[in-house]
């Protein structure tokens, strides 16, 4: 998807209206329109990046404090913060972006569902990835 045709930058440039929330110079948060939950919004960055590791870290300054104060302003004591990268891992639209999703008690049919897969690996598996992962970040 180019950047031209990003519904996302054209919500930025106010091509597309949107039921904006937060906005700063970086990222900009605003209701999803296809909601799950009541309250489910949407927080991206200005910069157009596919995915998360495309981001530059200068662009990813207010996502979480934003991520955060639409939290705490649902009033919601559950919820899940959602970010997917690329179509395996369900991303629909090309351009970084984090769902808030309130998962109200009263109502479990509503909001995100999850089934967790977890996989049996023993310490030693579980050793060997850590071992490559911390020989790439370096730190």
């Amino acid at each position: 998807m180019s950047l031209a045709s990003c519904i996302f930058c054209k919500i930025v440039k106010g091509e597309i209206p949107c039921f904006k929330l937060l906005e700063s110079e970086t990222a900009l948060a605003f209701m999803d329109v296809g909601p799950i939950a009541r309250g489910h919004c949407l927080v991206i960055p200005k910069y157009h990046a596919r995915t998360l590791t495309d981001l530059p870290d200068e662009e990813m300054s207010d996502i979480l404090p934003f991520t955060k104060k639409i939290a705490q302003a649902t009033g919601a004591e559950h919820y899940n913060v959602l970010q997917n990268n690329g179509r395996w891992a369900h991303q629909e639209v090309d351009h970084v972006h984090f769902h808030l999703i309130p998962k109200p008690v009263a109502d479990k049919s509503a909001g995100l569902g999850i089934d967790w897969p977890s996989q049996k690996m023993s310490m030693d598996d579980i050793k060997v990835v850590y071992e490559e992962l911390k020989g790439k970040i370096g730190n």
